[in-house]
């Protein structure tokens, strides 16, 4: 490789103003940008890269996270940046992409507690140089591929977005307008008892959110559903294995998690816990702004454990549990529950206080189940959205791997 790319080395300090692209930044398999939602954070020093120059990363287990840039800016130094010379910067991308060069990479790592790529093996990597037409046809070929999957996921994005308004609509909540931030809208009063062991800033009192309709009756949340309730494992032996969810197996996309992993109940000491048809609920920043909640049910045991940094909900009778996460769920609350933040910057959370002063609607027991089963299907028909673009991908570099070989 080292005869037909060019290893970019300009180190750049945090002074710079480009954008920064983290590991985390680049999606795996597709090597899509995916724009961080945290604030940029600072770095020692980064490499520049350049439109069209290639980020191929040096750490297992993100070889798959190549990425081709679409716009000048600073990378983690995590990542080789590479320029073709006389070679399709596309065509580049897609081949070092590819199984071929995934599972001779693999191999090559070093390093026994975080692997890597040396640059000596990177320099020694071959590379497949079929003639440019063939280079061109990949790359034109891989361009309408991930066209195609950017379509689909955005189809699959807009059935995720609309499922706000859907709630809003079918239960004729019209969320107040946030006042703007003027000297006047921040002067109010309170009496002792109602600010008394919350936070002072004009803030968290002049922004009014209210989920009133005149459709439903209005009902206290904490009467529709146990906040925190207790759980208890007596009657388990020491050794039964139960669901274990730690924060990062909930998904922020789809409001699920994954239930794949078990502890024994002797390990659960600490942990935050839950049985079946429980709501479990990010309280803490930036997973709740996120939407990191799921509805846990089929949990082995009945009962399960998770991180400390979730909420749970349990619903009382006459109450939808998926109703309760639809709501939960509405980005309109959690940008107001970010306002009752407590803790210092970057351990906030929200307390289980938002709650005792929040009031929702109460429809039929009918309509939460229509509601909650209109939510399921759109999220499964964004879920197959997904599927059909990742099968789509995964199709097209079988094909070029076919092609490489038939070509060399």
């Amino acid at each position: 490789m080292k005869d037909a790319v060019e290893f970019r080395k300009e180190i750049v300090s945090d002074s710079s103003e480009l954008p920064y692209v983290g590991m985390e930044n680049i999606q795996s398999n597709t090597g899509f940008y995916v724009p961080s939602t945290e604030e940029k954070g600072t770095f020692n020093s980064a490499l520049k890269f350049e439109v069209g120059d290639v980020l191929f990363p040096k750490l297992n287990p993100y070889l798959n996270k190549v990425h081709l840039a679409e716009f000048e800016g600073v990378c983690s130094t995590e990542f080789y940046v590479l320029k073709g010379i006389n070679l399709n910067n596309r065509y580049l991308s897609t081949f070092l992409s590819s199984k071929l060069v995934l599972n001779q990479t693999t191999c090559l790592m070093t390093g026994s507690t975080l692997s890597r790529l040396q640059t000596q093996e990177v320099e020694r990597l071959p590379i497949l140089l079929p003639p440019p037409n063939i280079q061109n046809h990949i790359a034109s070929f891989m361009r309408s591929v991930y066209a195609e999957k950017k379509q689909k996921e955005q189809e699959a994005d807009m059935l995720l977005d609309s499922i706000d308004d859907y709630v809003l609509k079918e239960l004729g909540i019209e969320i107040p307008q946030q006042k703007k931030n003027s000297i006047g809208n921040r002067i109010f009063t309170a009496m002792l008892s109602e600010v008394s062991g919350r936070r002072f800033d004009p803030e968290m009192y002049y922004q009014v959110y209210s989920l009133q309709t005149k459709l439903y009756p209005m009902e206290k949340f904490q009467n529709c559903v146990l906040i925190n309730p207790s759980t208890s494992f007596s009657g388990y032996e020491l050794d039964t294995s139960i669901t274990f969810v730690p924060m990062e197996k909930v998904s922020a996309k789809y409001g699920e998690a994954n239930l794949s992993l078990y502890k024994v109940v002797a390990e659960t000491k600490g942990y935050t816990r839950f049985r079946n048809n429980d709501l479990i609920w990010a309280k803490i920043t930036p997973c709740m702004e996120n939407g990191k909640s799921a509805v846990v049910d089929n949990l082995k045991g009945g009962i399960g454990c998770g991180s400390t940094e979730f909420h749970v909900f349990r619903a009382l009778e006459g109450i939808s549990i998926h109703y309760i996460h639809a709501l939960l769920r509405l980005k309109s609350l959690r940008e107001h529950a970010v306002l009752h933040f407590t803790g210092s910057a970057g351990q906030q959370r929200v307390s289980s206080e938002f709650f005792k002063d929040l009031i929702i609607p109460k429809p039929s027991v009918e309509k939460q189940a229509e509601i909650a089963d209109y939510i399921t299907n759109a999220r499964n028909q964004a879920k197959r959205l997904q599927q059909e673009a990742d099968a789509i991908v995964e199709a097209a570099k079988q094909r070029v791997e076919r092609i490489l070989l038939v070509e060399a």
